[in-house]
């Protein structure tokens, strides 16, 4: 099984393309913050995941700052990489907060 869910501030968006069968293709990176329990003991995660999302996903207000919740599947960058991308099948966006990012 490949399913990841995980909430975060977007923090940065990369402006929309098409792929080459014409759908529209958003890349972003997702900043996430949490503590979790590991063997019993608290410990504080922090992590930035490249994101992808393709078709209608892609068209939803993912803005710089937004709160959002996702769920998907990693894969490859590309045939020629290692580094993993998180693939959205699912977006959930908390349109009543956003986090003010300087940049």
């Amino acid at each position: 099984m490949n399913t990841l869910v995980i909430s975060g501030v977007v923090l940065a968006t990369e402006p929309i393309r098409y792929t080459p069968a014409g759908l529209p293709l958003l890349s972003f990176v997702l900043q996430h913050a949490s503590e979790q329990i590991e063997a019993g003991l608290k410990r504080k995660v922090e992590c930035e995941v490249n994101a992808v999302a393709i078709g209608d996903i892609a068209k939803q207000p993912i803005q710089q700052g937004s709160l959002i919740k996702v769920k998907g599947f990693l894969a490859k960058r590309s045939a020629k990489s290692n580094q993993l991308v998180l693939h959205v099948e699912q977006l959930q966006i908390n349109q009543l907060e956003t986090v003010n990012q300087s940049v």
